[in-house]
């Protein structure tokens, strides 16, 4: 049996959201100030700078996670790599390589509670029920999941266009029904929703940081032939095409 005391019941501390295994907190306020930094720290708190971070109940769901992390865990928790074998471990070597996350995701299994380390980013929770069990991500944005969700590289539909773009060919695709965790460049109030049914999205830039799996993603000269896109301004844009949704930040990435 354990106690967690002075933590998730400290004033100081703010409950953002729960779902699945993971339960989301904020830190209000930096109390571990000196003169020198009491001002920084009182405008960060007054503009959202806030350090958050994620609980996982592993009674609820065995976990996968970012390699490194973990910040600490109590009770009946154990590790171990998630590779089940030589071809496995290749595979997610490779997978690693082109999408540009970690190869190895350490997944959690028991009954405790699991910390993972604060992040000034913000923290995203996606049930994959609500994309129809079947989403990509930009690159750097997986934090953790409920380990029954599949991890794959999804290959951009037009390789040269992706290479002359900048945007790399991978993508990192999680499929299955569970919850994940994202860490997103702005919060949840600021990202805007598009919904395709049958449609095209064009983007220009890197703002897009999650979209449907069912979507054909290639990246594609703005106008209908060189000239025209030298003309316009804009050049390449990323596109989605298809049924599905698109969540996407103001701001490029």
């Amino acid at each position: 049996m354990y106690r967690i005391d002075n933590y998730i019941n400290n004033d100081d501390i703010k409950i953002l959201e729960t779902m699945g295994p993971f339960t989301v907190v904020e830190f209000q306020r930096d109390l571990s100030v000196s003169p020198s930094s009491a001002q920084t720290a009182y405008f960060s708190a007054a503009m959202n700078v806030r350090r958050r971070q994620v609980i996982c109940d592993m009674a609820k769901a065995d976990i996968t996670l970012q390699a490194g992390a973990m910040q600490w865990m109590v009770g009946n928790v154990s590790s171990n790599t998630g590779i089940k074998g030589v071809g496995d471990f290749f595979g997610k070597a490779v997978r690693g390589k082109v999408t540009g996350e970690s190869a190895i995701k350490p997944e959690y299994t028991g009954t405790g509670t699991l910390v993972l380390e604060p992040t000034y980013r913000f923290i995203l929770l996606i049930d994959l029920k609500d994309w129809n069990n079947s989403i990509v991500l930009d690159d750097g944005l997986f934090l953790a999941c409920d380990s029954r969700l599949q991890h794959k590289a999804v290959m951009r539909s037009n390789l040269s266009s992706a290479v002359a773009g900048g945007e790399g060919l991978f993508n990192l695709g999680i499929s299955g029904d569970g919850v994940l965790c994202l860490e997103s460049p702005c919060p949840k109030e600021e990202l805007i929703e598009i919904t395709l049914e049958n449609d095209v999205l064009k983007v220009d830039g890197n703002m897009a940081i999650a979209w449907s799996g069912s979507l054909e993603f290639t990246v594609e000269r703005s106008g209908k032939s060189l000239i025209g896109s030298a003309a316009s301004g804009e050049g390449l844009v990323n596109v989605y095409r298809g049924t599905g949704k698109v969540l996407m930040s103001p701001v490029g990435n």
